[in-house]
């Protein structure tokens, strides 16, 4: 039986999404060892994000079975207002996966995707888009310059060598001091560094008075949601599974993989940033503002509503029993 009508019926329109969707994972299983810094990490990560996003967007992020201080952490975000969609799971599900979840489930029409110990500088989701919506055939677009094994960007080329207008360059372009800033953040040695370095030779592609890189990385990229849902689902059968599908498959589809020539984000690692480590000498940033602001924010005024709202439902449905 039910008593009274759904207060919702009477809303006559719901604010649509956001044309981007952030997806973000996080995983700090506990706060000591290799994890000793990550929830801090994770707080300069989504400081940046709210401080230096250019333009709306609504943001996701799937908590990957994390101790309860992260979590608690992430309630509190949501709470605020700056989390518009939150996902507590109960175990490690691997990335793969959680990138299968979230890719589909996400409402934008673009998914722009970071790992939890990505730092985020003005301009990167403007930067990121313009490659999407100049390029069309742009599969993934990762945010600072990237030097990767060609392998997996034999479509970008491709498409270059064919297309009216585009310019390929290759050789020793890239510079030793942005493959190591990147590199050294992955906890290699100079010595493996310098042996990748000078194995992979560059290609640098030019089109409509734009450069990039070619070739992307799948610890931070942006996308139409439309191409990842063509190579959904990845296999996932580890925690970080074979990340490396999701390139080979938008690779195998014949869309570009490219990365921007100016620095928009950083991986930072497990560690925290020395001074001078950010391009912006940032070590913290301002939380984003909540969604809901002014009078009606006020929370015991909000609190005073909600309790006149269950007393006016009862004292009219519930005063002639």
């Amino acid at each position: 039986m039910r008593v009274g009508q759904n207060p919702v019926k009477s809303v006559d329109r719901i604010a649509p999404p956001a044309a981007v969707t952030v997806v973000v994972i996080s995983y700090i299983p506990f706060l000591s060892g290799y994890y000793a810094h990550s929830l801090e990490l994770l707080k300069l990560c989504l400081g940046s994000l709210y401080a230096n996003t250019d333009g709306a967007y609504d943001l996701m992020v799937f908590d990957n079975g994390s101790c309860a201080e992260v979590r608690e952490y992430l309630l509190a975000e949501q709470a605020g207002g700056r989390i518009e969609y939150l996902t507590l799971s109960e175990r490690n599900l691997g990335k793969p996966a959680v990138w299968n979840i979230c890719f589909a489930a996400a409402p934008g029409e673009f998914v722009a995707y970071a790992d939890a110990d990505v730092y985020f500088y003005k301009g990167w989701l403007s930067s990121s888009l313009d490659a999407l919506r100049s390029m069309p055939q742009a599969g993934m677009v990762t945010a600072m310059p990237m030097l990767t094994p060609q392998k997996y960007s034999t479509a970008t080329v491709k498409w270059a060598k064919a297309q009216r207008g585009a310019k390929l360059e290759t050789g020793q372009l890239f510079s030793w001091d942005d493959f190591w800033k990147h590199a050294r953040s992955l906890g290699n040695s100079e010595e493996h560094g310098r042996a990748f370095f000078e194995d992979n030779k560059a290609v640098r592609l030019s089109y409509k008075k734009r450069q990039y890189w070619v070739g992307a990385a799948h610890f931070q990229f942006t996308a139409r949601k439309s191409i990842l849902q063509q190579v959904l689902p990845i296999p996932a059968e580890k925690p970080m599974g074979r990340v490396r599908l999701l390139d080979e498959a938008i690779n195998a589809r014949g869309y570009l993989r490219l990365s921007t020539a100016e620095w928009h984000v950083q991986h930072m690692g497990n560690q925290l940033p020395a001074p001078g480590d950010l391009l912006d000498g940032a070590q913290a940033a301002p939380a984003r503002p909540r969604r809901i602001a002014g009078f009606w924010a006020w929370p015991p005024l909000r609190k005073l509503l909600q309790w006149l709202n269950g007393w006016s439902f009862d004292r009219l449905h519930h005063t002639q029993k």
